[in-house]
């Protein structure tokens, strides 16, 4: 059982913050405290009372006060961000005590655990802004959306942003090959198959592969060709909390999976080739799209068939123009020792790139 009594949670500060800190004499809480913050990634500090440095009291990004300890700092200068934590469902006073010591929460054990895991983990991490999250999707087969991806995260990891690339296509054949890195070290997807709730962003950064600077999250050379929706819930909100650019390389299909992915985020690329067939399959992917995306917009790739440019394609689907996509005929695989898409900061494609995350960002407020 948790409850909440007046304040709100203090402010992130983005970055890694210390730990909680616990005050109680209760050995079986604090057993149980130490446990739940072991599971969150955090090192707690441990007082009886209130600490004799104001300081640890004031800093601290969380306090958990036991029950026990309730009268003990009924004293200590009021702050944002305690939580007076109990075992007795059936106790009413506790939340006259969570008043006197100005506490935000009250959370009962062992109901609330979940609940203060996720909380104890916001502020081991540091909660700022989250990332810019920009999924690309082809609007029909071989419309280049793996190569925008990749040469988008790429440019992005150049531009000194935190960068994360999502392969969200299991039967795409991998951005890790495209990014020459098919053999690099690293945890894919079938590895998060079985996550449920939350996933440490941290831990899944320094868990994956490392290419060009930037995070890829990727598919093995396995039979596994699907995670459940839940997994990849956890997984992309773990990676949108450590801030920077996410890039997302979307199936043309919308399961359950890729429905989670589309429901987190920001900003979404329709790659088109400009030619009447493809501008009519791309109309039904904005469709199944735009029912859960609502800022789709779309990127047009030559050549241009007759009577059409990239405005016209763009008012043919109803959707905000990006820009043309430029093609980069020199591109080849990293792993001929050539440059990855958009790795060449001169190159026609990064500068689409750039300019993209220019606007995005002034956009999203974070320039």
């Amino acid at each position: 059982m948790t409850g909440t009594v007046t304040h709100d949670p203090p402010p992130g500060t983005g970055g890694r913050q210390g730990g909680p800190l616990i005050v109680t004499e209760d050995a079986e809480l604090l057993d149980d405290l130490l446990r739940l913050c072991a599971a969150a990634g955090a090192t707690p500090e441990v007082h009886h009372g209130v600490p004799e440095r104001r300081d640890i009291w004031e800093a601290a990004p969380l306090v958990l006060v036991g029950d026990d300890a309730a009268r003990r700092v009924r004293g200590a200068a009021r702050r944002r961000g305690v939580v007076l934590v109990g075992r007795d469902q059936d106790d009413s006073g506790v939340w006259r005590r969570a008043v006197e010591i100005g506490a935000d929460h009250v959370l009962v054990l062992p109901d609330g655990e979940q609940w203060l895991v996720d909380r104890i983990a916001d502020v081991a991490e540091g909660i700022g802004r989250p990332a810019l999250t920009v999924g690309v999707i082809g609007g029909r087969g071989g419309a280049g959306a793996s190569t925008l991806s990749c040469a988008l995260a790429v440019t992005a990891a150049r531009e000194g942003l935190r960068t994360l690339l999502v392969d969200a296509d299991p039967l795409g054949g991998g951005l890790d090959v495209l990014l020459g890195g098919e053999t690099a070290e690293g945890l894919r997807w079938p590895a998060f198959a079985a996550s449920r709730g939350r996933v440490g962003g941290g831990a899944l950064e320094e868990s994956l592969p490392e290419l060009h600077s930037l995070r890829v999250l990727s598919w093995d050379r396995g039979d596994c060709v699907a995670v459940p929706a839940q997994a990849v819930r956890a997984v992309l909100a773990a990676a949108r909390r450590r801030g920077g650019a996410v890039v997302v390389d979307l199936p043309r299909r919308v399961d359950e999976g890729v429905a989670e992915a589309l429901a987190q985020i920001d900003v979404g690329l329709l790659v088109v080739p400009a030619e009447l067939r493809a501008v009519a399959a791309a109309t039904r992917v904005a469709s199944a799209v735009g029912m859960v995306l609502r800022d789709l917009r779309v990127a047009v790739r030559g050549p241009y068939a007759p009577g059409l440019d990239d405005r016209e394609v763009a008012r043919l689907l109803g959707l905000p123009l990006v820009g043309e996509v430029p093609v980069e005929s020199g591109l080849q695989r990293p792993g001929e020792g050539r440059t990855p898409p958009g790795g060449s900061a001169r190159g026609p494609l990064a500068r689409f790139c750039t300019a993209f995350w220019e606007r995005a960002l002034i956009e999203a407020g974070a320039a």
